[in-house]
């Protein structure tokens, strides 16, 4: 392959941290400690550590050194190695589209919620008076002040995915604006991203760090972090919990989507990718515990408050109901005050047992939130009870968009490098193009700010890309090991480097890692099998929550859609390669596949 001219990293470094902006987003987050928080704690890192090792470092690897060698997007990578995988790349960029419509949205909603921070009191702090002026909403009385905020005043959220009330105003603004600050940040291709990167790549740390120390500050911080840290070694014996620790670390580093090909194919010929790749995918992991001790540290304080909360309201039950002096029952004996009563007053207890409630700090600790419900419910009622909590709100909401935005970078670059490979599309400015793109994308994610447009969110977000990502990357290190060959590959990874890999990678392509690909993709089969008729979460404003809802026929009709649209580009390009032969035989007789040090 010839190392013909094309746009550099100005170094490395600038390379490095364009791969943790992007593998370092929001599921480090609202993923991660969920997974802690389902799967025992500490416990959970034993599986996570091991798949890191045996799943993510190698496929990082591998897809580093198909983008450094080849030097083209995932399109022309994968067409260069043999004109059948062409459709590969092009089910990675399907997908990458995918995920660039919904993905800004998140960053919308980080401006709603940046812009609503700096306000004497946060509004998502206590429920609105009604129209009134007679007391408080009572949709927001049912629910709490920042699932109110979250789902009225955030998405206007209607009943159901069947009921549309048209587009958000505020959220189409926030949307529009997260469109804006992507194309300035990716308009002139590499060279602007390889600056912006070194800002979203680090600021997130910086408010970690801040974040790490006042949340151990905090009253009860100690109470989540340690049991983040108390493993629960029997959740080793599920299944799920080595599937899901899978699965974190596949979707983490971001394989799959073209955007590791994209980036490494602006890297120099020799630069040292191996090293890259083991400290990026150390980064990635590393960041997701880090910020788990963070967010378990919130989870502490937010669940202490509430368990005392729960304390004072049956403190003040016992008072009232047995004519107690105020001092005679404090949040610390309250539950021996409670047998004391039930012994002394057995029926007049019997009578209040309906009213009591059942305060358990644990239960509160083991309450797992992920996702949208973290990110933008459980912190934020956190951060409502903090002092100065303008300040942490603005900051945290601050980081989240660095996030979001860090890996829209990687999303909307597995995007265009890959078409910017074409003839037709190189003779235009990157400016022109990468704006036409931009465009696009912020036209047809319009939908999700519509009242029903979380709803649609759910669905790209749960069927959009899991399905296609582990096929895509399965069918990758399977044509790469027995295909295109794992001696030819090391060849071409010593004219690069200046040394074959050793032992552990070849182990892990050659077996390992496509074997727990092919269970986790048939896990995932199955699981979609068994699971019956798709089902989302549809807001009940007469109840307050959240109820799982059947999708409509037209809802299941679009998740098959989207499962079967970006994979069919796999066989459909492959078939016409075949009949484009077929009809041309000649034109074809002296094509080969992709030169390389062995042929």
């Amino acid at each position: 392959m010839a190392k013909d001219a094309r746009d550099n990293w100005e170094s490395p470094m600038q390379f490095v941290l364009a791969c943790v902006s992007y593998a370092v987003g929001l599921g480090n987050v609202w993923r991660f400690p969920y997974l802690c928080q389902m799967h025992g704690g500490g416990g959970f890192l034993i599986p996570y550590l091991l798949m890191l090792l045996l799943e993510g470092v190698p496929l990082f690897y591998l897809e580093l050194a198909i983008g450094q060698k080849m030097r083209l997007g995932s399109i022309g990578a994968w067409t260069a190695i043999s004109p059948y995988l062409g459709g590969l790349g092009l089910a990675s960029v399907v997908t990458s589209l995918y995920l660039c419509l919904y993905y800004n949205i998140i960053n919308a909603w980080s401006f709603w919620y940046l812009f609503h921070s700096f306000q004497s009191v946060l509004p998502w702090a206590a429920c609105p008076v009604n129209s009134n002026r007679t007391g408080p909403i009572e949709e927001c009385e049912r629910a709490t002040p920042t699932q109110y905020f979250f789902y009225r005043e955030t998405l206007n959220i209607s009943p159901s995915i069947e009921e549309n009330g048209g587009i958000h105003t505020g959220q189409a603004l926030c949307f529009l604006l997260a469109w804006v600050i992507t194309y300035l940040f990716i308009v002139r291709g590499v060279k602007s991203t390889g600056k912006v990167v070194y800002f979203t790549a680090t600021f997130p740390y910086v408010v970690l760090f801040i974040y790490l120390i006042r949340g151990m500050t905090l009253h009860g911080a100690l109470n989540g972090v340690k049991y983040m840290f108390t493993p629960k070694m029997e959740e080793l014996g599920n299944p799920a919990t080595w599937i899901n620790a899978a699965t974190q670390i596949f979707f983490s580093l971001g394989l799959g989507f073209g955007s590791l090909i994209a980036f490494a194919s602006y890297n120099q010929y020799h630069n040292n990718f191996e090293r890259q790749a083991i400290i990026v995918s150390l980064i990635n992991s590393g960041t997701s515990i880090f910020s788990s001790i963070v967010t378990f540290a919130i989870y502490g304080f937010k669940a202490t408050v509430n368990y005392e909360n729960c304390l004072e309201r049956t403190r003040i039950l016992l008072l009232n109901t047995f004519s107690l002096a105020e001092d005679s029952i404090t949040i610390d004996n309250v539950f021996e005050m409670i047998e004391k009563l039930n012994t002394t007053f057995p029926e007049q207890f019997a009578e209040l047992s309906s009213k009591l409630e059942d305060c358990n700090l644990e239960s509160e600790l083991s309450t797992a939130v992920e996702g949208t419900g973290l990110a933008f419910i459980v912190y934020s009622e956190a951060i409502k009870n903090m002092p100065l909590s303008q300040l942490w709100s603005v900051l945290y909401f601050f980081m989240l968009l660095m996030l979001g935005m860090g890996s829209m970078l990687g999303n909307i670059t597995a995007i265009t490098t890959p078409l910017r490979d074409f003839k037709v599309v190189c003779r235009i400015s990157n400016e022109v193009f990468n704006g036409i793109v931009c465009v696009v994308c912020l036209l047809l994610g319009l939908g999700f700010t519509t009242t029903s447009g979380n709803y649609w969110f759910t669905m790209f977000n749960d069927y959009g890309a899991t399905f296609s990502l582990l096929l895509i990357v399965l069918i990758e290190v399977i044509t790469v090991s027995y295909f295109y060959g794992i001696k030819r590959f090391e060849k071409d990874i010593e004219d690069m480097l200046g040394h074959r890999p050793n032992w552990y990678w070849k182990i892990m392509w050659g077996g390992v890692s496509p074997l727990l690909l092919i269970a986790l993709f048939l896990f995932y089969v199955i699981n979609y099998i068994r699971g019956g008729t798709p089902t989302y979460q549809a807001w009940n404003k007469d109840v307050g929550k959240s109820e799982q809802t059947e999708y409509p026929l037209f809802g299941q009709a679009f998740i098959g859609l989207l499962l079967v649209s970006s994979v069919s580009c796999i066989p459909l390009t492959a078939l016409y390669v075949f009949c484009q032969r077929r009809k041309h035989p000649q034109r074809h007789k002296q094509q080969r596949t992709v030169n390389t040090v062995a042929a």
